[in-house]
């Protein structure tokens, strides 16, 4: 028996957790541990910092959660968890407070498109855990509104999406005022040069854990891609969403894309509802939890969907347009055949984006088959 399968057979109750943590484990279901979280939460344990490489969808929030509130409670101090968008900071504060209802766990969620007045509420209530957005955390050390002095386990989660998004200036002045001698764990989906370089200057020698090289995808997907023109796009998306029944989310180039496509899908009768940058807070809460509890069958998305979208029953994705980047191509595909459900991924490329599609597929390592689009 190699290793890596001894790994895989790993029970939580042998990662090094107290007895209060597995109890909350198990209320809460989570029966085996995924790849992620075997090889982290017996190293995040001791305090050690940690590279975490996953791809999307393989249970990196309970990686770090699980530590962190150990850690927290055998070191005092507070935590703060820093991600790219709204939706990934309320699934990671809905995750954490599932396991640390019984605790007692506080959290603070402090995002962009909400009150600053509701923020420092939650502040003045000494949470145990801040879960923000760089640029609204920011806001909230120039006015000095909030002390992160007491950090001692910090969290860096989809890494290479917050240098995509341009955060690197907000993230440096985060980490120029959180105290040195803390806990880092910092996890990507990529390895840019950028973030190798942030490593070296704001980690102490972290163990570097990878279940999954870059560009790879659950092999549980299965992808399809046809070349088609525009005027033809609606017509087969009718014909997918007809054929496979159940949830799809569907990812447009533009915002205004997403509405305007939201809207001819309500015209041939399907629930819809569009997710983007333009949408207020609440309104992209509202589209999700709706996309969750089943009140809207499809979701249309732009790309900050990519990496905060944890459903686990679409059956579908499709990337009614090509992402601008390979890869995001791997984040919105991420999205389905999670918990080990099998799903498909299908893409649109119009026969000028031929190049596009061999960088995908340069990424991924894997050919994209071609469907012949019938009339």
């Amino acid at each position: 028996m190699t290793q890596n399968t001894q790994i895989r057979h790993l029970a939580f109750s042998e990662l090094g957790l107290a007895p209060v943590l597995l109890d909350a484990v198990g209320r809460c279901k989570f029966s085996t541990p995924t790849p992620i979280q075997e090889k982290t939460i017996p190293i995040a344990t001791k305090g050690e910092d940690i590279i975490g490489i996953a791809q999307t969808g393989t249970g990196k929030t309970l990686a770090f959660g699980l530590p962190m509130i150990q850690q927290l409670a055998i070191k005092k101090g507070m935590g703060l968890v820093i991600l790219p968008t709204r939706e990934l900071a309320i699934q990671v504060d809905e995750t954490l407070n599932k396991i640390g209802a019984s605790m007692g766990l506080r959290t603070a969620i402090i995002v962009g498109g909400a009150a600053m007045g509701n923020q420092i509420s939650m502040i003045r209530k000494n949470p145990h855990v801040i879960i923000a957005t760089p640029g609204r955390l920011n806001d909230h050390l120039e006015h000095k509104t909030i002390n992160l002095s007491t950090v001692s386990v910090l969290v860096l989660d989809e890494a290479d999406r917050m240098l995509d998004m341009g955060f690197e200036p907000q993230i440096r002045k985060i980490l120029a005022v959180v105290p040195k001698e803390r806990q880092t764990m910092l996890f990507s989906v990529t390895m840019p040069d950028k973030i190798r370089s942030m490593a070296r200057h704001y980690m102490k020698t972290p163990v570097s854990i990878e279940v999954a090289a870059a560009g790879t995808m659950a092999e549980n997907i299965t992808q399809e891609l046809y070349f088609v023109t525009k005027d033809e796009k609606l017509n087969l998306l009718h014909k997918l969403l007809s054929s496979h029944p159940g949830k799809a989310l569907v990812f447009s180039r533009t915002k205004h894309g997403a509405k305007k496509l939201a809207i001819k899908l309500k015209n041939m009768g399907y629930t819809a509802a569009d997710i983007h940058s333009n949408k207020s807070l609440s309104q992209r809460k509202a589209a999700l939890d709706g996309f969750k509890k089943n009140q809207f069958r499809i979701l249309v998305a732009t790309d900050i969907a990519a990496r905060g979208i944890d459903v686990h029953d679409i059956v579908l994705v499709v990337n009614y347009d090509l992402p601008d980047n390979p890869e995001d191509y791997v984040h919105r595909i991420g999205r389905t055949g999670r918990a080990g459900k099998s799903s498909k991924a299908v893409s649109f490329a119009e026969h000028s984006q031929k190049y596009d599609v061999k960088e995908i597929e340069r990424l991924t390592k894997k050919k994209l088959p071609i469907i012949s689009l019938i009339s």
